[in-house]
Parts: structure tokens; sequence; C-alpha cells
């Protein structure tokens, strides 16, 4: 069943870090790449609770400490465990909200806040072909993603990060997405660390991961140093935007540092991204941060999109700079699409009924016209006495 067949999206990995260089020196380059400092002149995500879905995160961990709540488990239905905290989880939360706490890791939106809704364990087997085709109104009724989804949007959750994914959609989760955006929840999700896969070869594309792969969720790519698309990362049209994931410092249950590997990490720094833009413009809806996301975004394709790395790596002080812009649209334009939306608004309809200007003037030349032909009426019958 496919919802049993969940996985941690990024297959992440995490390696001990060779580097003796403290961690906010290794992870400068992260920062340089996403203009977050630029970003946090305007915010630092205060206000702004980002759900991670994933598996549990560490509340212990001095750079999170005081500042993640932890929800009900999410894998078990009505019934509740105590899981422990997890290792991938916890890394997802530090790179969106890490205080740098003591010179430590420091998070994309640094006074945002988490809610831990566990969903799978670092022991979850990694899905790596394809399920059987199914008919998704036979699929099961709820899943553990859908429960996730509904349970953030319902307490207070402006962004959900999901480093997840599994393949195939779900009715009930495509139903929970469409609840949470209808409640102005951002969603942000890792693409997948298909791009090296057999499928892939022969396809020249990658298989879909969901739940990136449902309208509505911003579909994050990874890239390394240089900014090019990291060949493990999947390419598809579920890509929107790209962020680093390769080489990319993370916290550690308990303490110490990693290094991770994966689309996973580059999901949860947009997810940061979309905190500080949610901080700032709270009422911007989803599909306008996602627009303001993907317009500014530096390092664009040649033809202003592929299915690599969407519309290019994210720029946190540009993507602000374009949510304020849109703070003023009444409507939305996709990226790339401006000539249909930009521009002087047209002017007001004409209400219905007759137009005052047009009446005054009518009568008044008939009026003019009624004395004009008094007037000859008179001057005739003065000439014929």
């Amino acid at each position: 069943m496919l919802a049993a067949a969940r996985a941690l999206t990024a297959a992440l990995l995490l390696f001990t870090g060779a580097s003796a260089d403290p961690v906010r020196e290794q992870q400068q380059w992260v920062l340089d790449a996403l203009n977050v400092e630029q970003a946090w002149n305007v915010t630092k995500g205060k206000g702004v609770t980002v759900a991670v879905i994933d598996s549990g995160v560490d509340v212990d961990v001095k750079e999170l400490k005081g500042r993640v709540s932890v929800g009900p488990d999410m894998t078990a239905g009505v019934i509740s465990r105590e899981l422990p905290p997890g290792r991938h989880g916890t890394a997802m939360a530090g790179l969106i909200a890490a205080s740098g706490e003591d010179d430590g890791l420091i998070g994309v939106a640094p006074e945002s806040r988490i809610l831990s809704l566990t969903m799978v364990t670092d022991e979850d087997p990694e899905l790596v072909v394809p399920p059987p085709e199914q008919d998704e109104d036979q699929q099961v009724s709820d899943s553990p993603l859908a429960r996730a989804l509904r349970y953030a949007a319902n307490h207070g959750a402006k962004v959900i990060s999901m480093s997840i994914g599994s393949y195939g959609p779900l009715r009930s989760e495509r139903e929970a997405v469409s609840y949470a955006l209808g409640r102005g929840v951002v969603l942000v999700a890792a693409v997948g660390n298909d791009g090296l896969t057999n499928y892939a070869r022969q396809n020249s594309t990658s298989y879909w991961s969901f739940p990136a792969g449902y309208p509505g969720v911003i579909g994050v790519a990874a890239t390394d140093k240089q900014g090019r698309r990291a060949p493990f990362s999947s390419d598809n049209l579920s890509v929107l935007v790209a962020a680093p994931g390769v080489g990319v410092p993370v916290v550690k249950r308990e303490s110490g540092y990693e290094m991770s590997e994966g689309t996973s990490s580059a999901a949860a720094l947009v997810a940061g991204v979309a905190a500080l833009i949610k901080s700032r413009y709270p009422n911007l809806p989803p599909e306008q941060v996602a627009q303001a996301l993907a317009s500014s975004a530096r390092g664009r394709p040649a033809a202003g999109y592929d299915d690599q790395t969407g519309f290019g790596v994210v720029d946190a002080a540009a993507a602000l700079n374009a949510a304020e812009r849109l703070t003023g649209e009444q409507r939305s334009v996709a990226p790339g699409m401006e000539h249909f939306g930009q521009g002087e608004d047209s002017p007001m309809p004409t209400p219905p009924g007759p137009d005052p200007l047009r009446l005054w003037l009518y009568g008044g030349g008939v009026l003019f016209a009624l004395v004009m032909f008094c007037g000859a009426i008179i001057v005739l019958n003065q000439r014929k006495e």
C-alpha cells in the first residue's frame, strides 16, 4: 500500500564533517547562495511557525531549545506512541530555525518556531522503484501525511516543510494539500534524489515524488556550490525552484554537526525563506509566495525555466522585494507571464442605466429646440399681422 511506503525523500547522506572550521564558517556559502543575510535586515522570521513533517525533532538541541512544539505522532492514527527524536527531522528543523546559539548553526529564519510532526522514522525503508499503477479514488481514505497537513494547518503553521516523499499520489493527501492551501499555508517539499536512477537515464526525466508533485506545493531541487543542479536531484516538472543541497552543514541530535547531501536540505532552506516572507507579509497567499520565490530566483535557465532547477536558485532578499510588490496586486501572475498582468488596470465598467451627463445634454438640446420653434412661430405670426 502506498500510504505505508512513505520514505525519507532525500535519503539524506549525513556524515561527519572532516573540516575543523567552525560550523558558521562552513555554512557561510549556503547563506551567501541564498542571500539570506541581506534578507535579515528586513525580517528573521519572527511570529511564524513552520511545521516540519518528518522524523521527530530533538527539542534539546541548543540551537532549537525552547522553540519547538511537538505534535502527536501521525504514523499511528488514533493510537499515540512515544517515538524518539530523528536524525533527519532534527537536521531539517535546524536549517529552518536554528538560532545560532553560542556561534552554532543558524537557520534561514532564526526567529521562527518549529512544529514537529512525526510521520516517518529514520529507519523507514527508501523507495527505489515506482509502485504498481493504482486508481487514486480506490486508495485508502486517509494517510499519515494527510493527517499531518490538516493538523499543521489547524494549529497555527504558516509554512509546512516536507523533506519526505513516495511514488504515486493519494486522494486523501491531494485533498489535504488543498485544505492547507485554502487556509493560507505555504507548502514546500523536496522533489527527490532520483536523478541518477536507471529510470531517469532511460527516460531523460525522473519519476515524480509526492508531495512535491501535488499542485500548489513548491517543489525544490538541489544545487551545488557553483549553483549547478546536483546530479542526484530529480528532474521533472514538479521542480519550481532550487537551493543548496550539497555539502550543507546540519545539526545532529543532542549536539554537534554533520554535512548533508540531498534535496531534503534544499527544501528545508526554501521553507525557511518562505517563513521570512510570511513573517513580513503574513496575508500573502501561498500562490503569491511561490510567485515571489520563482520570479526573483538567481541563475535562471536560458529558456526561463527547466525541469532541473526550475526558475533558478532562491534569493531570499529578492524574494522579499518581489513579495512587497505583490502585496498591491489583486491577481496572481505566473512567473514569466508578466505581460498578461502588469501595467495600469482597465477602467471600471460604466454602470448600467442612463448617463446623467448625456441626459442633461439631451434635455438641454430639446429645450433649446422648443424655444427656437416657439420663437419662429411668434415671428411668423407677427409678419402676418
